[in-house]
């Protein structure tokens, strides 16, 4: 399937070309992407920028003050940002001692395969806790500072029910409407990432199949006529 990044401008024209068109659309919260079918059955998707409410009015939401908190968690690594109105305002990156270096694997992972074991187990376990914990607390500092309209968060399945651990409890649970599973691959959690994703998030995406290209560069090439294309969407 092919992936088109446009900008939030872009988008709104894009949904209001589909609303001429005829084409059903069904909104996917979870994705926070809206599903079109064409008239020929055709199917494409388009992933909005987290700060574009559904449904989109333009006008008004430019205008719109929206704040969100982006965390990123791996074993041992994670960053955690807060961004307002497009800016990111706080970060924080955290480090945990939390894997086995010989097996290369976390602790979390070894004691699912392998049990408890001595004491340099009790130690990852501990930070694994203070890890997360932090984490936690981080989080908590800005829901109750900030007013947060999403929480975008990157971690593995391995790892995502210690974020919402009972030890340190979490300072919202993963059914909270705001949750919001980055659709994109973090390699590391580092603030550059942060950085990375927000602009990733940021943008909307179009994803369609390749045979559909010829049509969906015929409609893009109205909205983009006599702009530089290198800079302003990312292809």
């Amino acid at each position: 399937m092919k992936h088109r990044l446009l900008h939030q401008h872009h988008t709104a024209l894009f949904i209001s070309h589909a609303a001429t068109s005829g084409w059903n659309e069904e909104y996917q919260p979870e994705k926070h992407q809206i599903s079109y079918t064409l008239a020929t059955g055709e199917h494409l998707f388009l992933r909005l920028p987290l700060q574009v409410g559904y449904p989109v009015n333009e006008p008004s939401q430019e205008n719109t003050f929206f704040n969100y908190i982006q965390v990123l968690v791996e074993s041992g690594v994670a960053a955690v940002g807060y961004f307002e109105n497009g800016e990111n305002v706080d970060h924080k990156v955290f480090r945990a001692y939390m894997v086995r270096k010989k097996q290369g694997m976390s602790q979390l992972k070894y004691l699912k395969t392998k049990g408890k074991s001595r004491a340099g187990s009790r130690v990852r376990l501990a930070e694994t806790e203070e890890f997360f914990a932090a984490i936690q607390e981080r989080i908590n500092r800005y829901l109750t500072t900030y007013r947060v309209d999403r929480i975008a968060i990157s971690c593995s399945l391995t790892l995502w029910p210690y974020l919402f651990g009972q030890k340190a409890k979490s300072p919202f649970s993963k059914d909270d409407s705001r949750v919001y599973k980055i659709p994109m691959h973090v390699p590391n959690c580092t603030y550059e990432n942060l950085l990375n994703v927000h602009n990733f998030l940021s943008q909307g995406e179009l994803k369609y199949e390749l045979s559909f290209e010829p049509q969906i560069n015929a409609i893009l090439s109205r909205f983009l006529l006599n702009e530089d294309s290198h800079e302003t969407e990312s292809w």
